[in-house]
């Protein structure tokens, strides 16, 4: 590409090399942006006509050629070229080759620090709610699950050592309210991004008569930067939508690690699908669960992301520099990743199949009726403190013995301490240890059927919420 094509090309003698061309390049990256440009571009040029800054007919002219150009990449018939840059340049070439001397109006009263600000914007509020969507499809699903199985009891676990009885739909709708949290970071992310940057131009503003109230109407924005050196180079809402889905990796890691465990034979407590397992190469009889192993894996890169994202703009003045041309790899790069994480993990909890009888065997071990059995004492009377140490004691003999609470008789509670009566052994009935959490927020059958009420209103909510943003 000649000097004179460059959109900076008048002020210098010579160009860089193809590899410095290349190497600077970012329309590989930013070229998904496209749809974004196109609709900020045509808002800029209404606005422009508006004002009187350009005429109606190089606005018009100017809006139709876009329209072609977004069919024209639609339709994968639309050139790359990384002599262009960047996608601005490349829709603005295009369009300039297209109509003539009326796109070469377009970009007045701007510059391509506050076209890529918007840009990136508009792209990180319609990912944070396709994010949302994702989020609530696995929500819903942990739902369906939770319903489906309410009643099963299962070990819940403290240290990886097995603690007190739980529902498997408890277990569950833990996770539903991490993915809850991440719909709230999200729509933090959202409405960080919701600011208009446009009309900044390169960092002080434009000596046009521009109506940035108007382009921030016409493209949906809440509200318009109030400083131009900041709005050119905040990019605090991405690192709010990169952390929003950092954190909800982790916890889609979290749930993979379980979903792991649960399907060794060691605990049995579900079946993967075949279609969420792989097998292997010399092992005939191996099923693995790969597919919540990746997501695990995948985790780490998304960390990343975010480190790099934060590191690249710690020590940066204002206002734009060319190291911001780095923001925007690794935050696509998560919301990639975080969406097809989710994507992953909604087919593996829809698909699984609940081993009901292993959870409860499972639950029947490990002393899991103990703290019960402590509450009964200090239903008598005793000081919690001396019920802990007589069943600790009961816990260390049975233990020695190779036996369980629920393995003894009321004669032997009887035997065992004069604060028990004929009831002591209700106390480690599983189902009824189950049963007694009736807290709000408990493991209890009735507790649970109300959070499972509370979560599917907040989802219906959320719901509502993302069908109103989609663009």
């Amino acid at each position: 590409m000649s000097d004179a094509k460059k959109p900076w090309g008048g002020r210098f003698e010579k160009s860089p090399s193809a590899f410095l061309e290349q190497y600077g390049a970012s329309l590989m990256v930013d070229r998904r942006m496209w749809a974004q440009d196109i609709k900020g571009s045509i808002a800029h040029a209404r606005m422009l006509a508006k004002q009187g800054i350009i005429t109606s007919a190089d606005a018009d002219e100017i809006e139709s050629g876009l329209n072609d150009v977004f069919r024209s990449i639609s339709e994968g018939e639309f050139e790359f070229r990384i002599a262009d840059e960047d996608i601005h340049m490349a829709i603005e070439r295009t369009l300039t080759d297209k109509i003539g001397t009326a796109g070469g109006r377009l970009h007045t009263a701007r510059s391509r620090n506050d076209q890529v600000a918007l840009d990136t914007r508009m792209y990180c509020k319609d990912a944070a709610v396709d994010l949302i969507g994702h989020v609530n499809e696995l929500r819903s699903a942990l739902l369906h699950v939770a319903q489906e199985h309410h009643g099963v009891v299962m070990p819940g676990y403290t240290h990886m050592q097995k603690a007190q009885p739980v529902l498997f739909g408890h277990h569950l709708l833990a996770y539903y309210w991490m993915l809850t949290r991440d719909v709230t970071r999200l729509r933090h992310a959202y409405e960080a991004a919701d600011v208009l940057p446009l009309g900044s131009a390169a960092l002080a503003g434009t000596t046009f008569d521009i109506d940035r109230q108007f382009v921030a109407d016409t493209l949906g924005f809440d509200a318009v930067g109030p400083n131009s050196m900041d709005s050119v180079s905040d990019r605090d809402f991405l690192l709010d939508l990169t952390y929003a889905c950092t954190v909800g990796m982790v916890h889609l890691s979290r749930l993979c690690e379980e979903l792991i465990l649960w399907s060794t034979e060691e605990f049995g407590f579900i079946t993967m699908d075949d279609s969420f397992s792989t097998g292997s190469s010399i092992m005939p009889q191996k099923k693995n669960p790969d597919f919540a192993e990746l997501t695990r894996g995948k985790t780490g890169r998304v960390v990343g992301d975010l480190t790099g994202l934060l590191v690249m703009l710690k020590g940066l003045p204002l206002a734009y520099n060319k190291d911001m041309q780095e923001d925007k790899e690794g935050a696509f790069d998560a919301i990639d990743t975080f969406a097809d994480g989710l994507r992953a993990m909604e087919g593996m909890i829809s698909t699984m199949y609940v081993n009901t009888e292993t959870m409860l065997a499972g639950a029947q071990g490990g002393f899991m009726a103990a703290t019960d059995l402590a509450d009964y004492l200090v239903g008598t009377g005793m000081p919690f403190r001396q019920a802990h140490e007589v069943v600790g004691r009961l816990v260390l003999k049975l233990e020695r013995e190779g036996r369980t609470l629920q393995d003894m008789s009321t004669q032997e509670f009887l035997d065992t301490d004069p604060a028990f009566q004929a009831d002591a052994i209700d106390s480690v009935d599983i189902y009824g240890v189950v049963a007694r959490r009736v807290s709000v927020g408990g493991t209890g059958n009735d507790a649970v059927l109300d959070q499972l009420l509370v979560a599917r209103d907040a989802l219906a909510v959320d719901a509502t919420w993302t069908e109103a943003h989609r663009d």
